[in-house]
């Protein structure tokens, strides 16, 4: 029964599943004042993309570091992010209802001013999913994340579409299917994602000057 050995794959894929589920039940606890959910989304990615990248398995201290490194840039990141939502699907609530309930010229505007919204929400979207994974892996300006996030997702679009897949998948099984799925939850999206996009961050945020050991000198 070699696939239940400790290096086997299948072993290895139940571990980061234990991962998954024990850091999306700290990434649940940590997001419950919702003014937290940038820094504990931060963290989870941070202590995810460790784990994928086989670097680190000590799940609770990583996720705890990030969760204290990142809090202030990453809870700004997510009341822009809040803000913008909100902002968002109340003009689409809106404009939805009054090209429902126009004709003529009037409809066609309100169509328009919804593609708009609809065009904006997907902008949205893009940034959502990369700039917490983004802000666990590099240092930068809050206008920059936010920037780099929609460059990074537009370019790897179908790793975007990907993210974007699990995320779904895993909110349609918890709402529809299978309920109790929700102790992996995030966790599992997370996981799955990091793992995806692990060689992009990688790509994105090496460091093209790496300082030079003088000692070989």
């Amino acid at each position: 029964m070699k696939f239940l050995n400790y290096d086997s794959k299948f072993s290895q894929t139940m571990i980061k599943l234990c991962y998954a589920c024990f850091l999306n039940l700290l990434w649940m606890i940590c997001s419950l004042p919702i003014i937290t959910i940038g820094a504990s989304t931060t963290a989870l990615y941070y202590a995810c993309l460790k784990i994928v990248r086989d670097e680190d398995f000590d799940a609770g201290r990583m996720f705890f570091h990030s969760f204290k490194q990142n809090f202030k840039q990453a809870t700004v990141i997510w009341l822009i992010m809040l803000a913008a939502g909100i902002f968002l699907g109340g003009d689409g609530y809106i404009l939805y209802h009054l090209r429902s309930n126009s004709t003529g010229a009037m409809a066609v505007l309100w169509t328009l001013l919804l593609a708009i919204i609809i065009a904006a929400a997907v902008i949205y979207v893009i940034v959502l999913l990369y700039v917490f994974p983004l802000l666990a892996s590099v240092e930068n300006t809050t206008f920059a994340m936010l920037k780099n996030a929609f460059l990074i997702g537009t370019h790897y679009l179908f790793s975007t579409i990907l993210m974007f897949l699990v995320h779904f998948a895993m909110f349609y099984i918890i709402v529809a299917v299978f309920t109790p799925m929700f102790v992996l939850g995030e966790g599992l999206c997370a996981m799955i994602c990091s793992w995806l996009i692990k060689n992009i961050l990688k790509s994105v945020t090496y460091d093209p000057n790496p300082p030079v050991d003088s000692s070989q000198d």
